[in-house]
């Protein structure tokens, strides 16, 4: 297993499968590259399954033990069943997806090898899925939910952007994992960084109280020393990355995009390196690349300004250089003080 300068082991990878989704979340930053998107149809451009298993085939080697397929929405790649069928024996793959297509697919996947899903859902409430989301699918990605289970990718991982609009459908959200067998809540912190929106954050601090007030009990997960609050008999965990070295510190990914580049952080996008025609040779001696150059901890890349701007900070990539306090969060909003 390769690793980098700061002594993180690289165990897993995410392959984004396509630039194209369905959907059009406020909050999306398409895995860290911003809005890319393009025409629904296939494009050119995008891995196709035989460079995606080259690809797998050859960190298989460095023995990467998970892969997790991303968009975009990857469920619009009709080879996606093939894709996951011909994953590396001993690489465990999982999937994130709106959802909306699951009804139609979960037992496919899961008879390709699919062995979890995590689907986004943001608001137990149709008009507020539809504000979010820019999609009308909020029906069908219950089913989709409802689908995962019966299909066996249990448990199956709701993911929600916590976030101005969304932080008052938490409650419900919980509850609702609590209420029905099968599913996990993860609430994912929203880095405004990404998407130029600081003043839609929310102090995750908050939400981390709450859940202890009402967990009937409260385990600490190895990775990244992450809380899980036991609601009711439902699973909540918080993945809060912004201002949290000890994130970075944990982090063993190398995230590839659509049309075969290398990345090394989810928040940079100067580090992109490209796998070429991607032979065995480029994949490996660009992964390997990739690996060597990760840097230390996303929250000093960027920082912000007396203006208040988003910055990139030049002594970022520098390790012996002196690491800046992060910004100051935004403040929580009225809406979310229960």
């Amino acid at each position: 297993m390769l690793e980098d300068d700061f002594g993180r082991e690289v165990s897993q990878v995410r392959v984004s499968l396509t630039d194209r989704c369905n959907f059009d979340c406020v909050y999306c930053h398409n895995e860290g590259l911003g809005d890319t998107r393009g025409p629904m149809d296939p494009q050119e451009n995008e891995m196709s399954a035989d460079e995606v298993i080259r690809f797998l085939e050859v960190v298989d080697e460095h023995g990467i033990e998970k892969v997790k397929f991303t968009g975009g929405e990857p469920m619009l790649r009709e080879d996606l069943e093939e894709i996951i069928r011909r994953v590396p024996d001993g690489m465990t793959p999982s999937l994130t997806t709106n959802g909306s297509f699951l009804p139609d697919r979960a037992e496919a996947l899961r008879e390709a090898g699919l062995e979890r899903v995590n689907v986004s859902q943001d608001a137990l409430d149709a008009e507020a899925f539809k504000e979010i989301t820019k999609s009308g699918a909020y029906e069908r990605v219950l089913e989709g939910v409802r689908a995962a289970v019966d299909a066996g990718l249990t448990p199956v991982k709701l993911n929600m952007v916590v976030f101005e609009r969304t932080a008052p459908h938490v409650e419900d959200m919980v509850d609702f994992v609590g209420e029905n067998d099968g599913l996990r809540l993860q609430l994912i912190e929203f880095m405004p960084e990404l998407v130029n929106k600081p003043e839609w954050a929310i102090d995750i601090d908050r939400v981390h109280d709450w859940l202890e007030g009402r967990a009937d009990r409260v385990e600490i997960r190895d990775m990244h020393h992450r809380n899980r609050y036991w609601v009711n008999g439902g699973m909540v965990e918080i993945v809060d990355p912004v201002e949290n070295r000890e994130f970075c510190e944990n982090c063993h990914r190398v995230r590839v995009t659509p049309d075969g580049r290398l990345k090394g952080c989810l928040n940079r996008t100067d580090d992109l390196r490209s796998m070429g025609e991607m032979t065995r040779d480029e994949i490996d001696a660009t992964f390997r690349e990739t690996v060597a150059n990760r840097v230390p901890y996303y929250g000093a890349y960027m920082v912000e300004n007396e203006d208040g701007e988003w910055v990139e900070n030049e002594a970022y990539a520098n390790p012996e250089a002196e690491t800046p306090e992060p910004p100051t969060p935004a403040p929580i909003s009225a809406a979310d003080d229960d």
